[in-house]
């Protein structure tokens, strides 16, 4: 249980990001804001909008539109003196950034106020030259820094040697409500089957994820082609708004490896357990290391055996030969195999699979308890505040 403020004094969050656009940046966002008002703290948001404002309003959380995540020079005094005195006339008590450049933005403000700075280390970010990684520094300067991996925690520490006294790893974590194999009913599932046209009988592999180079959609062709006569269909279910040249590439070569009758282009999708659960497969082909990996924990909640490259964030969620499969990055070949041992599983074993990964994920990879340890974060910090009650 989470201590309630004193009842003059709600204590007040504000999380700043660049948009609410989609993505798991921003599921996080809503996730803690709506941890914050169920404690009886006051969430707010900062980002320039999007379609998710919706979702987190509905939470109970406040939302201001402001583009604290502009790279125009311009901009960044006018929009430093405007979150300063949203800081003093909202009363904030922490200042949560997730993203570099609002956070360059959120950490003068936070110190001209004098109150605590949090950030969340969502990604990898390469220290490609120095003025990169005085620029990803930003993301090191709070007074806590939250990791969202022991890997990325790993980078952090070795690039920027920050220690564990400021260092907190909370993993990302997954509705196991809305993720629960036993909530999709068969109604949905026969509806998303039909629409898709999916032949009966036939195993489906799923791969989830934005249509974008480094996911690995031309590694997981290329290990579909090496499969043989095995019966598949493959679905590559994710958005590709903005990489339509790219995905014409894949289309190219799935013609190319005679497997255009296997292999479809889904296109966004709204009811993602639906698609888990038709799977008999879920793929992560990722050519660079995932920072966690939402993929793995999301077809592991469903029951589904997960085949990810061995690298990265998989290598915390994911139990090699209990609950999915760890396959060399980047090795077509491997990435076959992989599926090949997937596909090959009994009824038996992959109800033991179902088993393991469904509690795998509830024991160590949920949304609530992302936001507990969040809120324990957010408490180490208060009392630095002056303004808290």
């Amino acid at each position: 249980m989470f201590r309630r403020p004193p009842e003059d004094k709600k204590p007040v969050v504000l999380q700043i990001l660049p948009a609410l656009v989609s993505g798991g940046v921003e599921r996080g966002t809503i996730d803690v804001a709506r941890a914050l008002v169920e404690a009886g703290w006051d969430a707010l948001v900062i980002s320039a909008g999007g379609p998710m404002v919706h979702d987190l309003t509905r939470v109970g959380a406040r939302h201001i539109q402001h583009p604290l995540g502009s790279k125009n020079p311009l901009s960044w005094r006018q929009n430093f003196d405007w979150l300063v005195d949203v800081i003093h006339q909202e009363n904030v008590d922490i200042v949560h950034a997730r993203s570099r450049m609002p956070a360059w933005i959120a950490w003068r403000a936070a110190r001209k106020n004098k109150i605590p700075f949090v950030t969340t280390f969502h990604g990898r970010f390469p220290d490609t030259n120095p003025l990169k990684k005085l620029y990803n520094s930003v993301m090191v300067r709070g007074d806590r820094v939250i990791a969202i991996s022991h890997f990325v925690a790993h980078e952090i520490e070795t690039r920027f040697g920050t220690g564990s006294d400021k260092l907190r790893i909370i993993p990302r974590g997954v509705n196991v409500d809305l993720f629960n194999p036993d909530a999709v009913s068969a109604e949905r599932m026969i509806k998303l089957s039909r629409e898709w046209r999916l032949p009966d009988g036939v195993p489906v592999i799923v791969m989830p994820g934005r249509i974008t180079r480094w996911k690995g959609h031309d590694i997981l062709i290329d290990a579909l082609s090496k499969l043989g006569d095995q019966p598949i269909h493959c679905i590559m279910a994710g958005s590709y708004e903005g990489k339509e040249s790219y995905k014409a590439e894949l289309e190219q070569k799935i013609a190319r490896a005679g497997l255009n009758a296997s292999v479809m282009f889904s296109g966004a999708v709204v009811d993602m357990p639906c698609v888990y659960q038709i799977a008999d497969v879920v793929v992560s082909a990722s050519i660079d290391p995932e920072p966690f990996g939402r993929v793995m924990i999301e077809a592991q909640a469903m029951g589904r055996p997960i085949v990810a490259t061995d690298h990265g964030g998989a290598r915390e969620s994911v139990l090699p030969g209990q609950t999915g499969f760890l396959v060399k990055p980047n090795d077509a070949e491997a990435l076959a195999e992989g599926i090949r041992t997937a596909l090959a599983l009994t009824a038996a074993q992959r109800a033991v699979v179902t088993k393991t990964a469904v509690a795998h994920v509830r024991e160590n990879y949920t949304t609530s308890d992302m936001c507990a340890r969040t809120l324990s974060v957010y408490q180490e910090v208060l009392p630095l505040s002056p303004n808290a009650g």
